[in-house]
């Protein structure tokens, strides 16, 4: 029997297990408290039993030390397994109790310095286009450190919608694991299997999460996925290129893009970083008009655009990566102004096109400046 016809019966056998566990999970759920009620920011209009993460991690767990123990290291699971642990207990306890995100933070603190510590994973040197490379050093471990807790944290920020975070993760995951094992000299196939293995975990939960969901993946699931794909991400970049520090990047560019324009959302709007809001991605979709599931399927096609962006970046060359940054700025810009991200009053590029390409109003905006001008100077 092939390695390839091994591999995917053994995805199929993840798949059929996750999809097995995910209604005990549900009851454990119920049983432990771990449900999200009706309220003010939820989408849901009654209880719901979260802590669907549970069902992936022990799917996942049982695929890489069952599974594909001979083709994986300890050296490389357990470090990951026992960061992985850390993560889901954090998540665990926040869908039960609700913990503060500082509390949140720590957890996820402790599971990076074991990644860093003890799995050996971290970010040591990276390289800039026509400048060269450079050793971090000491700033090896806090730049590994925000990267964890970054795109942890962002993946979970999308949470908002039924298999919204799942369906970003998968894309995410399948484009890292392609990358992987294509392009990753050292690793790329122990990677690659790892990955797939946490797909396969996915796919078997997904049919329950999407809507209407039946069970949430909640915090235990939503900072798994995350923390496991800033994880499977840094493997790429160890000794950090240009392309290996873009390729992620643009991967994850839709958790990635909503939280930085959360964050710049929440500072015009003089309001705490950590406070929460319904102006995320997903809830600008829906005040538009877009149904639930549409919002999701157009959150997934946006996805799967940066995705095979990144995809791009690794047969391109370095002025090619260039233009294509710029040009793929320039559009999400313009679709996040268009969708109001930010605030509706706040459009920018916007306002600068419609400046340059319409006279009249180019006309009346001068008109006015000078205006204010004359009045202020009298």
């Amino acid at each position: 029997m092939g390695f390839t016809f091994q591999f995917i019966l053994k995805l199929i056998a993840t798949m059929f297990l996750s999809i097995i566990l995910t209604p005990l999970v549900k009851l454990l759920s119920f049983k432990i408290g771990a449900v999200d009620r009706p309220g003010e920011r939820r989408i849901n209009d009654k209880t719901m039993p979260t802590a669907g993460g549970l069902s992936i991690f022990i799917s996942f767990t049982a695929a890489i030390l069952w599974e594909f123990n001979d083709m994986l290291g300890a050296q490389r699971v357990w470090p990951m397994l026992l960061s992985a642990v850390i993560i889901i207990l954090t998540g665990l306890a926040d869908d039960i109790f609700e913990l503060t995100p500082g509390q949140k933070t720590l957890g996820i603190l402790a599971a990076s310095l074991v990644i860093y510590f003890i799995g050996d994973i971290a970010i040591d040197t990276i390289s800039i286009p026509f400048i060269g490379s450079f050793q971090l050093e000491w700033l090896s471990l806090p730049m590994t450190l925000i990267w964890i807790l970054a795109i942890t944290n962002a993946v979970n920020l999308i949470d908002g919608l039924d298999g919204l975070a799942c369906g970003v993760s998968v894309i995410a995951l399948v484009t890292i694991g392609l990358i992987s094992y294509f392009f990753l000299p050292i690793n790329g196939v122990p990677l690659a299997i790892m990955i797939f293995s946490l797909v396969a975990a996915i796919a078997g939960f997904f049919p329950y999460n999407f809507h209407p969901a039946t069970i949430y993946l909640g915090d235990t699931g939503a900072l798994f996925l995350g923390f496991m794909i800033s994880v499977f991400s840094l493997q790429g970049l160890k000794n950090a290129t240009f392309i290996s520090v873009l390729t992620p990047m643009f991967i994850l560019g839709v958790p990635i893009t909503d939280t930085i324009y959360a964050m710049l959302r929440r500072y015009f709007n003089k309001t705490p970083i950590s406070s929460a809001d319904k102006m995320h991605l997903h809830h600008r979709l829906l005040s538009l008009g877009f149904t639930h599931r549409g919002a999701v399927l157009t959150i997934y096609a946006l996805a799967m655009v940066f995705s095979l962006i990144a995809l791009l970046m690794n047969y391109a060359s370095t002025w090619a990566i260039t233009l294509l940054v710029i040009s793929t700025l320039f559009g999400l810009e313009l679709f996040i102004e268009l969708i109001g991200l930010v605030g509706e009053n706040r459009q920018p590029l916007m306002k600068t096109l419609k400046f340059v390409g319409n006279r009249r109003h180019r006309q009346e905006v001068l008109n006015k400046t000078k205006h204010k001008n004359k009045h202020e100077k009298k």
